[in-house]
Order: C-alpha cells, then sequence, then structure tokens
C-alpha cells in the first residue's frame, strides 16, 4: 500500500455536520478498500483565491491514507460525482506529516500571537 494525502475544497452553503458527513463517507470508501485513515483534519471555512462556481469560500479537508491504489480510484469517482465538492487533489506522498499538518500549525501560531 502507498500513501496518499487528499484536499478537498467543499461548498460554504454546507453545514460543518454535512461537511464531516461527507468525509465520513470517503473514509468509509477507502477503509472498505483495504486502506487505512492515517489523518484527518478540518480546516475550517476559508478564503479561496479566486471564485468557484461564484463561491467566494469553501470548507477544506484533508486526509491523509495508507491505502491501495484501486481504494483511492475508488474515492475519487465518488468525489467526482459529489456536487458538493468544488475542488479535489489526491497526491502520493513518501511520509504523511507527524502531528498536526502545516495549515493547522500555522492557525494554532497565529491564535497563540
Amino acid at each position: 500500500m502507498s500513501l496518499y494525502e487528499t484536499t478537498l475544497i467543499i461548498r460554504q452553503d454546507m453545514s460543518t455536520a454535512e461537511v464531516e458527513k461527507l468525509a465520513d463517507d470517503l473514509a468509509a470508501i477507502v477503509t472498505q478498500g483495504g486502506g487505512k485513515i492515517k489523518q484527518r483534519e478540518y480546516w475550517g471555512l476559508r478564503s479561496l483565491a479566486y471564485r468557484i462556481n461564484k463561491s467566494k469560500k469553501g470548507h477544506y479537508v484533508y486526509l491523509g491514507m495508507d491505502a491501495p491504489s484501486d481504494a483511492v480510484k475508488a474515492m475519487e469517482q465518488k468525489i467526482r460525482y459529489t456536487e458538493d465538492v468544488m475542488r479535489s487533489l489526491t497526491v502520493k506522498v513518501e511520509k504523511l506529516p507527524e502531528g498536526p499538518t502545516p495549515v493547522m500549525q500555522k492557525d494554532r501560531d497565529q491564535e497563540a500571537a
């Protein structure tokens, strides 16, 4: 199995509970395919660099997984047919970050200052 990172941008008009449910559904596809979700983070409702489908903001979700390529392909297929996901990116990586991702560390540093 290989390590993958997936970042999703989900419509801004969805509630946080609905976003979590969608992330649960995608994680279930990976686990049913024989993979494991090693890391999962909700990065919050963030401003977009440019408008996507007339939206200025989107919910960001990160999934770090150890999964076979077939499970990742099945998850990506589900993402393509889900209208709630505006953009997604899945990349194969050498290793997953230890602890929180750099995005979450940056947010924590800004809150502490």
